[in-house]
């Protein structure tokens, strides 16, 4: 059974409904509700996992950019386990622990280009992060509303004040513009 065959057709989430270039599911999230069958399926045939390993690794995948909320990861499991595609094994504590079936190793078979491809869309999303990661960016410009609401949230603000705190950001547009 193929992609469309089990996720109820063709343009029924993935990409041709929602993904989209920038490869967003529903809504804007990251993988739509049959992408995330696919890569959890997959993560499992690697080894068998629980929940949380498999949200860390979905993490881990996209370099810290994303990590699926257990709200979205544990319905899924039962999903998978309901369509015969993963089966609960023996382990030991609370946590279920889950293995790929027969089943499900074929339907990752069937559906390889679209594993490989949302496992490329999950790299770049990590890559991007990589390179677009604007903490120190954050950081600096929380400094900077702090310290203007500090200055200039008093009583004694004169004019000159205003005039100079406003100098200082157009100079510093300025330089960020010519960078």
């Amino acid at each position: 059974m193929g992609y469309a065959s089990w996720t109820g057709g063709p343009g029924m989430g993935g990409r041709g409904r929602h993904g989209g270039r920038h490869g967003g599911g529903p809504r804007g999230r990251v993988l739509g509700g049959d992408e995330l069958k696919l890569v959890l399926l997959a993560l499992i045939a690697q080894a068998p996992r629980h929940g949380y390993d498999l949200i860390r690794a979905v993490e881990a995948d996209t370099g810290g950019a994303y990590a699926p909320s257990p709200g979205v990861v544990y319905p899924t499991l039962t999903l998978l386990t309901d369509m015969g595609l993963i089966e609960e094994q023996a382990s030991e504590g609370n946590r279920k622990r889950f293995a790929v079936t027969e089943a499900g190793t074929a339907q990752l078979a069937a559906d390889a280009d679209q594993v490989a491809d949302l496992f490329a869309r999950l790299k770049a999303l990590g890559e991007h992060r990589a390179r677009t990661d604007a903490g120190p960016i954050h950081r600096a410009r929380a400094n900077l509303r702090a310290a203007l609401h500090h200055r200039l949230s008093g009583e004694n603000v004169d004019v000159d004040t205003l005039h100079a705190v406003a100098a200082i950001l157009d100079e510093a547009a300025q330089k960020v513009e010519r960078l």
